[in-house]
């Protein structure tokens, strides 16, 4: 059934941040746009929630600063002077032999000096001279590795990976390292260690290249703010943002027929000025999948329309849909060769518990901005803990004196089982890791509050068979005129990779 003014210039299906970038990339082209969630508020794993009366992120705290792309949206967005720094505590690691501090110059958690006293304090000084083998070994060690832990396991040994980059791996990317492909989750390391023919080497050339200053920022107010200042935005310019909308299939409209409706967009050139003509109008390649976005531009203008069918039974139809969530393996999947693609890696279930202390000797910041855990200790089931009015400054000038708001993240793969259901036995489990992590005994008695927050999809293992799949699915899209895909499912993990890739998936479209 069609139902109320059914004809949109365009549909977005999911409204994650890359959904609501590509929906105001389309609308800024004088595009009629309906974003569809079916969460029952936008924003994905970058929303916000409210614990003891503080407004905190409910998932990604942070961005990579990498290539400038997200700051420049952040401007774009007038959210320029939000941006702000972690503070300068660093990290600590949590092994079975005891704790230390994550060592500050290594990527992914493989160091560039071995024999740095941060390195060689963590993992030993059998570990450091297994490590340093790595400047005379033969190229030809690891250069057949695909994943990354066969790689640092054969160029750096098994200390290295299991006390330093098993535990970075698992913070970032809820994945084990032999999981993982190496140019997928560094695109520029291949090259680098072919070139200096050394991981280690590698690594300081990658460190060396990098900008001045932190590999990660966030906002004041939080990380959610992008999502709410994005809504804001694009209801104030006429697009619909609705949530509870769950898509159930995707197909091409039996008549084929324009749009009854002409492009309305209230405010439209004042959007239109709103957005950097230089940044607009940059070319799709330049960004990951720009090749795939630039060969479905065509889209509606060679007169297709897809009818989008929703769970509640109504029908949208429109010449322009953007898939902006995982779901777009399910509904392509028709379209496809055989009817049929293959599985996207759904990643590990993320559960995140936020505490809400009063804690006053956790002033000091004992364990500076948090801890990553390493999978061999058996003493907490954690795999990361954020200390986070450790970590951000406006969080911190935000609460009382003595209360303090801690996070922890559980969830690997395979890991599943050692995390409870229950949510009061899931917030007892965070106060024991915590006490442990930090050092500080915390219990009930000292919670102001609590929140639990399980994510699905959220963090997809970039593997090689990931890659693949991601490929046939862009294919499957590619081959419907007027239909793109985008958000960290194809794109990869983190704001720095998302939105980019949303952008050039809807500029693509409106071009």
């Amino acid at each position: 059934m069609t139902t109320g003014d059914p004809t949109w210039d365009a549909v977005v299906v999911g409204g994650g941040v890359a959904g609501l970038v590509a929906a105001r990339e389309l609308a800024a082209g004088g595009l009629r746009t309906v974003v569809l969630d079916a969460d029952s508020e936008p924003g994905g794993a970058v929303r916000g929630h409210t614990v003891a009366g503080l407004r905190l992120d409910a998932g990604a705290e942070s961005f990579a600063t990498r290539g400038g792309t997200v700051a420049a949206y952040l401007e774009d967005l007038g959210l320029a002077d939000r941006v702000c720094l972690p503070a300068s505590h660093g990290s600590w690691v949590h092994l079975p032999s005891g704790d230390g501090p994550l060592p500050r110059t290594g990527l992914l958690g493989i160091p560039s000096e071995p024999f740095a006293a941060d390195v060689r304090r963590t993992i030993g000084l059998v570990g450091a001279l297994r490590a340093s083998l790595d400047r005379v070994l033969p190229a030809r060690v690891g250069a057949s590795a695909t994943s990354l832990g066969a790689l640092v396991r054969a160029r750096l040994g098994a200390r290295v990976l299991d006390r330093l980059v098993r535990p970075v791996v698992a913070g970032v990317h809820a994945s084990d390292p032999d999981d993982l492909d190496v140019g997928a989750v560094s695109p520029g390391l291949p090259a680098a260690l072919r070139e200096s023919r050394s991981l280690t080497r590698a690594v300081r050339t990658l460190r060396a290249s990098a900008p001045a200053g932190s590999a990660v920022q966030g906002l004041e107010g939080g990380l959610h703010v992008l999502v709410d200042t994005l809504v804001a935005d694009l209801r104030a310019h006429g697009v619909e943002v609705r949530t509870g909308a769950r898509v159930r299939r995707l197909r091409p409209s039996a008549a084929g027929a324009a749009p009854t409706q002409p492009a309305s967009v209230p405010a439209r050139e004042a959007l239109a000025a709103h957005d950097d003509d230089a940044t607009r109008t940059a070319p799709a390649d330049a960004y990951a999948g720009g090749t795939e976005h630039a060969r479905i531009a065509a889209g509606g203008r060679d007169g297709q329309t897809y009818d989008v069918e929703l769970d509640d039974g109504t029908t949208l139809r429109s010449r322009r849909v953007v898939l902006a969530s995982p779901v777009a393996a399910d509904l392509l999947a028709e379209h496809a060769p055989g009817r049929t693609l293959p599985s996207l890696d759904a990643g590990a279930v993320v559960t995140l518990v936020t505490l809400v202390v009063d804690a006053p000797t956790l002033d000091g910041a004992p364990r500076g901005t948090g801890v990553l855990v390493a999978r061999a200790a058996s003493d907490v089931t954690a795999k990361a803990l954020t200390h986070a009015t450790a970590k951000w400054p406006w969080l911190a000038r935000t609460v009382p004196t003595g209360r303090h708001v801690v996070r922890l993240s559980f969830g690997r793969a395979g890991d599943a089982d050692r995390v409870p259901d229950d949510e009061d036995a899931l917030v007892d489990l965070a106060l024991r890791d915590a006490s442990v992590l930090l050092g500080v005994g915390l219990d009930r008695s000292v919670l102001a509050g609590s929140a639990v927050v399980r994510w699905t999809q959220a963090l997809p293992r970039p593997s090689a068979a990931h890659r693949e799949a991601v490929a046939q699915v862009r294919a499957a899209a590619a081959a419907l005129p007027g239909v793109a895909v985008c958000g960290a499912w194809t794109a990869g993990n983190g704001l720095a990779s998302v939105v980019p890739d949303a952008r050039a998936a809807a500029t693509a479209l409106v071009a």
